[in-house]
Formats: C-alpha cells, structure tokens, sequence
C-alpha cells in the first residue's frame, strides 16, 4: 500500500491516482482533493488540520 503525497492516508489498492512530474518524483494521491490542493493550488499540507503531516 501507499501512501497520499498530500495527507499520508493509506492508499487501498485499485484506488487512488499516481502522477509523475517532469523530473522523476512520483505522487500518490488518495482523492481529488488532495490532488487538487498539491498540484493546481500549491497549498503546503502542513497547514491543514485534516492531513496527518508532522512538522
């Protein structure tokens, strides 16, 4: 299982969306919402206190 890129929330298998950026770096995303909010919105996940991102 993976992990979200965004929130780190378990991943099940069969779901959720891989996205490979231009260099390399892989992301694993759980829900649109985290998708959304990492890559159109840029938004830092440790500023949310739905994500499970340590400081």
């Amino acid at each position: 299982m993976a992990n979200c890129s965004f929130c780190t929330k378990n991943i099940e298998l069969g779901t959720g969306k891989i996205y490979v950026q231009k260099t390399g770096r892989v992301l694993n995303f759980c829900s649109m919402k985290c998708e959304k909010n990492m890559l159109k919105l840029k938004r830092n996940p440790i500023k949310f206190k739905w994500t499970k991102q340590k400081e």
